[in-house]
């Protein structure tokens, strides 16, 4: 869909055979509380964590909201400890609507599944101190069921291509974004989320070459959710445009609802 104005036009039927774009809200959760923070600051030795913005209502008035909207596949991820009762008090409120990520592991993520996540999205538990755990990755995946994982590929580009990053994306793995290592993947998960680091949570554009480097891939036929720099109707076109419709997004900072100016209301009305 395009917009001018407040005229929505659709532009999605110049994709042929593609899957329409969708709006994947999220709620991220820090000590407790809904807040947009700048993610590569989690680990400050000073700890001085840069928060574009702390709410003053819980989890659980985000989610009635997204599921009054009927957005369906976003994300709590749970940045630290001290998260776990906000997380379940959102997923009760929109059961099956929400996919919940952050510290997520074998042993905790049927716990998060049972109160009614629809998925678990997990990072480190497989991808940590610069390798990919396929033994954890093998574990999770078969406990659980492959169509309730979804895999975090936070990454960051060196000399034109782009590796998952671990360790609060500060160390790089050998583990490149392309067409073979994730069809590979796959075979474990019902989804990807890709975090842009390099833009996420700073309102100051998009990863243009990762989306094109997306866009042209061919033998993925699981979904990827874009993260990282959406500030205007113009960022959510450009996904639109490069990735063929076949990418969806996600927006924390810049939406008007956690202190930006991006207007949730239209953005909402954009995808539906």
């Amino acid at each position: 869909m395009g917009i001018q104005g407040n005229v929505y036009i659709s532009t999605i039927s110049v994709y042929e055979g593609a899957v329409v774009m969708n709006f994947r809200p999220c709620i991220d959760l820090h000590e407790g509380k809904v807040k947009q923070i700048v993610g590569s600051t989690l680990d400050s030795p000073k700890g001085d964590v840069v928060e574009n913005f702390v709410a003053d209502k819980d989890s659980a008035y985000y989610a009635e909201m997204f599921k009054a909207d009927n957005l369906k596949g976003g994300h709590i991820i749970m940045l630290g400890a001290g998260n776990e009762q906000a997380t379940i008090r959102a997923i009760q409120a929109y059961q099956g609507g929400l996919q919940v990520g952050g510290g997520i592991t074998n042993e905790n993520a049927s716990v998060y599944l049972q109160k009614g996540a629809s998925h678990v999205i997990v990072t480190s538990y497989v991808f940590k101190d610069g390798d990919i755990n396929i033994n954890n990755l093998n574990k999770i995946s078969s406990e659980i069921g492959k169509e309730k994982l979804v895999l975090d590929l936070s990454c960051r580009i060196i000399d034109g291509v782009y590796y998952v990053v671990t360790n609060r994306w500060q160390k790089f793995t050998d583990f490149e974004i392309n067409e073979s290592n994730l069809i590979e993947l796959s075979s474990y998960c019902d989804e990807f989320l890709l975090h842009a680091v390099d833009v996420e949570g700073k309102k100051s554009g998009i990863d243009i070459a990762l989306l094109e480097q997306l866009g042209i891939l061919h033998g993925i036929n699981i979904k990827i959710t874009y993260a990282g720099g959406i500030s205007s109707f113009e960022d959510i076109q450009t996904i639109e445009k490069l990735g063929k419709g076949k990418i969806d997004f996600t927006i924390g900072s810049a939406l008007d609802i956690f202190g930006g100016r991006l207007k949730y209301s239209e953005v909402v009305k954009y995808t539906t």
